[in-house]
């Protein structure tokens, strides 16, 4: 089934659907396109856009040979960005999260005593798993099984019927805290933070500048969905917040209530605009490159906002527990950034899906730890790594998180809009 582009017009952001048809090209997609107007289509839309005749070219290929596990461009889920999403749509989104919050946890309560709900489940593994999820072999493709657990979770607990989506940060750019991202109304996943003088921002060492400036927040959040949300596990000694209440363990994995807090930033959105994400796809043909400047390694320089990508997008609001490299996860932001990164990876890899499927970036391999909790630190095989979620999911072999559309025996099977 080919489908046309459709547009939301304004009716839809009340939840009344609406679409026009729009000129096309040669090309006609397999997958149902929906934008939102207020959001031309910026440099990396546009190279998506163009890529996705090499994506069905694969995906046919793939079919041919047998190797697609049913997963097809007509049956593959689709994830969206979060303003192309209708009101309510959103609000299911918002609602699903708060219902993950009040399910019990799985997770063991003699060693997480602190993870109060399934929602904590997916904190509790990050915190102690974050080195792992973090190295080289890993970025990329373990959190593409961690979100993906993360959206299973939504749909089938709590009988959300979309998938994760994603945010788009250029959009956001110039006035994020009245985008419908971070507004702070009901359809939104919430606002900024209360101001909090004593807290000055992210710290940036060996960047110029060496600070990601506040935006004036870093207290609780007070309006939106989750104003509510209790944040339960951390901080631990990577926290960026100010003032926040110790956890009664020093691992942090101890029960410690308290509130959401954020700092809406300009100043990280603007390191992480479509300029600097199109030349990240465009201008590195090998998984090294494209990696080190993710990561802004080495720092860029003439940039006024020299974070990397992957950096940028975490801070975008991020103070409390969001702001903490291994309690990320407890703000439901979290999702959105990685989502967001596993779309740019997605891109990358399908301008050239024979030599770039399975490439992983082999720069600092003295960083890489099996995914398994007891195991030494040791150097390891990456084509025989296995990731194990423990009690978020069943152990799959690395190399099967990096084919969203037939990985992981066809339990992947999706594309990004």
């Amino acid at each position: 089934m080919a489908f046309k582009r459709t547009v939301l017009l304004l009716p839809l952001l009340s939840g009344v659907q609406a679409t026009s048809e729009l000129p096309q090209g040669e090309y006609v997609s397999k997958i149902e396109i929906i934008r939102n107007p207020v959001y031309p289509l910026d440099l990396v839309d546009k190279y998506e856009e163009a890529t996705m005749p090499k994506v069905d070219a694969w995906v046919a290929e793939k079919i041919a040979a047998g190797k697609n596990n049913e997963c097809t461009l007509e049956n593959a889920a689709v994830r969206r960005e979060w303003s192309d999403m209708s009101e309510a749509q959103r609000q299911e989104y918002n609602a699903a999260i708060m219902c993950l919050t009040k399910l019990p946890p799985r997770a063991d309560k003699t060693r997480f005593p602190g993870a109060q709900s399934r929602f904590d489940d997916f904190v509790a593994f990050h915190m102690t798993h974050a080195m792992q999820l973090h190295d080289n072999i890993h970025l990329f493709g373990a959190h593409k099984y961690y979100v993906w657990l993360f959206e299973e979770a939504l749909r089938n607990e709590c009988g959300y019927t979309g998938y994760q989506p994603y945010m788009n940060y250029d959009r956001y750019k110039e006035d994020p805290w009245n985008s419908p991202l971070l507004n702070g109304n009901a359809s939104s996943i919430g606002g900024t933070g209360e101001p909090d003088p004593a807290y000055k921002g992210v710290a940036q060492p060996g960047r110029t500048p060496n600070i990601i400036a506040s935006g004036g927040g870093g207290g609780c959040v007070t309006k939106g969905p989750f104003s509510d949300l209790v944040v339960s596990l951390g901080p631990t000694a990577m926290s960026t917040g100010a003032n926040i209440p110790k956890n009664p363990r020093s691992d942090g994995q101890g029960a410690n209530p308290r509130c959401l807090r954020r700092d809406v930033n300009k100043n990280a959105f603007m390191g992480a605009t479509a300029n600097h994400v199109y030349s990240l796809l465009a201008d590195n043909d090998n998984m090294d490159d494209f990696y080190n400047q993710l990561l802004g390694t080495p720092p860029p320089k003439n940039d006024p906002y020299p974070w990397g990508v992957h950096t940028a997008g975490h801070y975008v609001a991020a103070v409390d527990p969001g702001g903490d490299a291994f309690t990320s996860p407890g703000d439901p932001l979290f999702y959105f950034h990685h989502t967001a990164l596993d779309r740019m990876w997605w891109i990358w890899q399908m301008q050239d899906p024979k030599n770039r499927l399975y490439a992983m970036p082999f720069v600092n391999m003295n960083m890489t730890m099996p995914m398994k909790r007891g195991f030494t630190r040791r150097a390891v095989d990456p084509h025989n790594v296995t990731v194990d979620m423990e009690w978020l999911g069943p152990p799959i072999p690395l190399l099967e998180t990096h084919d969203q559309l037939g990985g992981n025996g066809g339990a992947f099977c999706y594309v990004y809009v």
